[in-house]
């Protein structure tokens, strides 16, 4: 467990450098989605290949694999498209309600009871964004879609978790990113169509940044998430990156001065959401060591 949560605090802190990225990068939220599938894809094959880590599946698993891989586009695709209606702090914060999401829809998906403390825990935090969408009305249209990216966030999360019972980690990410970045690819034309641009090639500095983006914010992030979820709750996973807004949000205040038009119902906002994912270290803290020192039969 300790491993487990190790990896998980990990793999938060090189999310936490995801939403600066974003807002670095200067292609919009489609065309950067596109590379970062691509070139994560890309880099996944060679590394696995390798490593003699490639799995050969059937073309149902693939589907199977890659309909996951579809919803972390989305994911994606929403979270920058926040980021650049609104900030980085706000886009952060947003991504925060996928524990909510989570809470609500794992029992479902999974079939088990709804865990009453979950839900108390998930209402703290909806506290806090509605908190910031009620005053910072200049940025509802980035909250929405912020909202938007963190139900795709639990669903992906959950997912996640129901692969890993039949295969690894290496194997899921492979063909997720892939069938990710085939989709992607596919639709790119017609989101172009809709919202176009000057220019689809990155520029010098934004292929450095795509790179940090796609290595170490992409790979080595999941590759740590996904090790930690056969470990940990789905629940869990997700409200530990609620604490990507803490990091992120110390950037943003320092790179982009984001500190200066943020309203202060943005910090009210933000204290509800950490108090949260206290409250839920501490219960799983709790609960490991009451099974450590529980006797055995």
């Amino acid at each position: 467990m300790r491993k487990a949560l190790l990896q998980l605090h990990l793999s938060v802190f090189l999310a936490g450098f995801t939403g600066i990225l974003g807002k670095l990068i200067a292609l919009n939220e489609g065309l950067l989605v596109g590379y970062r599938l691509a070139i994560t894809a890309v880099s996944l094959w060679l590394l696995f290949y390798f490593q003699g880590a490639l799995r050969k599946l059937t073309w149902r698993e693939i589907a199977s694999i890659g309909g996951t891989g579809v919803i972390v586009a989305l994911h994606w695709l929403f979270f920058y498209g926040s980021i650049k209606y609104a900030n980085v702090s706000i886009a952060v914060v947003c991504f925060s309600l996928t524990s909510m999401f989570t809470a609500i829809l794992e029992p479902i998906i999974l079939r088990r009871r709804p865990d009453v403390v979950e839900l108390l825990l998930s209402a703290l935090t909806l506290v806090g964004i509605l908190l910031i969408f009620h005053f910072d009305v200049q940025y509802r249209t980035g909250i929405i879609l912020g909202i938007i990216s963190a139900a795709f966030c639990a669903l992906f999360t959950i997912f996640n978790k129901i692969q890993l019972r039949t295969y690894d980690s290496k194997t899921i990410i492979l063909y997720e990113l892939t069938v990710g970045a085939a989709v992607f690819t596919l639709a790119m034309p017609l989101y172009l169509h809709v919202f176009p641009v000057a220019s689809v090639l990155p520029a010098k500095i934004d292929w450095v940044y795509l790179f940090i983006l796609s290595w170490a914010c992409t790979i080595c992030m999941y590759l740590l998430s996904m090790n930690a979820l056969t470990k940990i709750s789905a629940f869990t996973v997700n409200l530990t990156f609620n604490l990507e807004p803490v990091y992120s949000i110390i950037m943003a205040f320092i790179l982009f001065h984001e500190n200066k038009v943020l309203h202060y119902s943005f910090y009210v906002g933000l204290g509800c959401i950490i108090l949260s994912v206290i409250l839920q270290m501490l219960r799983v803290s709790g609960e490991s060591r009451r099974s450590r020192l529980k006797p055995a039969n």
